[in-house]
């Protein structure tokens, strides 16, 4: 009872985080979009964002396991009201460089927040749930990823609302406060040890990982920098740049995005009823992540119409957006089966005392990833538009799909991984 009390008030602290975690995305994008930054001072906004989340990760998970999940879970709480805060002080006629140099300060802190607290909500799912059987770990996995996706997709949309409604500094005091007042009821409600593990930490453990474990992390680098390298600045510039969309409607169209991507995740267990374990889940990897590849490509040719023209397809121009949003739809879908098996894979792969070191380096690798994918955004969108970032990203998805293959999917006899 008490294990489900805490997992209960840690995933409830994170879905409130989440939803400032989208919004301030959404508020920093089109805010400064606005004011004439171009893509890759966007997406110099974001870099230490990610990058923070590299080094967040790694050592959060340390300390998560030395000395238990409550300290990191209100240590992100605090640290991300800290980092609303300091982007309410950013004043537009302030110049370039300082303006990009401060806000990428202040988003460096909201980047070791969203990891600190994510980290503490997955870890805390590997506690609950004791064993693997019936695929119960996959099931919760799933919709604790599929919901906190979800929610960070209505933050795009609340970041879009806020931002016409209450304009940029007053939404980010709203934010604030808010999860003021989730951290004063996460204190007492968080209790125990949680996470903390028996034995001693040594520094080497942060670095000695399983096979299985490196392979996985490894391929969710190029897993996550195939989406962020179009998702962070190339589609919401191109909606309202190229299309003429206005904030509210980029902002429901990302929100939907990852609204529908969240629900999909959740749902994923539902339709991959065979996954049961690591080695079913090492085969659903290879096969969904072999489908993915091909999608980027598909709707980049689709937006495409002089290089459909010359195999003899004609598109008219009215069809653009209908391919970009329905193909980008379908890619949402697939991508979603891909991360949550490896969501569940990292965690399967784990044991008991150890699942917030390897939860943590396996997103010390999805910071990586995501980091790549931001500035890639912005310098492949600035010297080839769109159509380069899908290709692009095409290619990042098939070296995540060549880095699964060593997982093997043949049941053993006996495991030392297995959750």
């Amino acid at each position: 009872m008490a294990d489900i009390r805490n997992y209960t008030a840690v995933t409830g602290a994170y879905w409130a985080f989440t939803l400032t975690d989208g919004a301030l995305r959404m508020l920093v994008l089109l805010h400064f979009h606005e004011l004439g930054f171009s893509p890759l001072d966007l997406a110099f906004m974001f870099l230490l964002y990610e990058a923070m989340g590299i080094v967040t990760n790694l050592f959060g998970g340390w300390i998560g396991a030395r000395f238990g999940l409550k300290l990191t879970l209100l240590a992100g709480l605090a640290i991300q009201i800290i980092a609303l805060s300091a982007l309410s002080a950013v004043e537009p006629e302030w110049t370039l460089t300082l303006s990009v140099a401060y806000v990428m300060g202040a988003q460096a802190l909201s980047g070791v927040a969203k990891d600190l607290t994510k980290m503490s909500s997955k870890s805390a799912v590997k506690l609950l749930v004791k064993e693997e059987g019936h695929g119960l770990l996959f099931k919760w996995i799933a919709l604790l990823t599929g919901s906190k996706n979800a929610l960070k997709g209505v933050g795009f949309f609340l970041g879009g609302v806020l931002l016409s409604w209450l304009g940029f500094q007053v939404a980010l005091w709203s934010m604030a406060g808010m999860l003021a007042v989730v951290l004063v009821l996460a204190l007492p409600l968080v209790r125990g040890q949680l996470g903390k593990a028996k034995k001693k930490i040594r520094g080497k453990d942060l670095f000695s990982k399983t096979r299985e474990i490196n392979y996985l992390s490894a391929a969710r680098i190029f897993l996550f920098a195939s989406r962020d390298i179009w998702f962070v600045v190339g589609v919401p510039v191109f909606l309202y740049s190229t299309f003429g969309w206005s904030f509210d409607q980029v902002g429901a169209f990302m929100a939907a995005w990852v609204v529908g991507y969240g629900i999909v995740q959740a749902s994923v267990p539902k339709f991959l009823r065979r996954t049961r374990g690591a080695e079913s889940g090492a085969l659903a990897a290879k096969k969904w992540g072999a489908l993915l590849a091909l999608i980027p490509a598909l709707i980049a040719l689709g937006v495409s119409p002089e290089l459909l023209e010359t195999v003899g397809i004609l598109v008219g121009p009215d069809m653009t957006p209908l391919i970009l949003v329905g193909g980008l739809l379908i890619f949402g879908v697939v991508f979603a089966v891909n991360s949550s098996v490896h969501s569940y894979l990292i965690v399967a792969y784990s044991d008991h005392d150890k699942v917030a070191l390897n939860v943590g380096f396996y997103y010390m690798a999805n910071a990586i990833g995501r980091l790549g994918g931001t500035l890639l955004s912005g310098l492949v969108y600035q010297a080839g538009g769109l159509v380069a970032c899908l290709g692009m990203s095409g290619g990042l998805i098939l070296a995540a799909v060549l880095l699964t293959l060593p997982l093997d999917h043949r049941p053993q006899v006996s495991s030392n991984h297995a959750a």
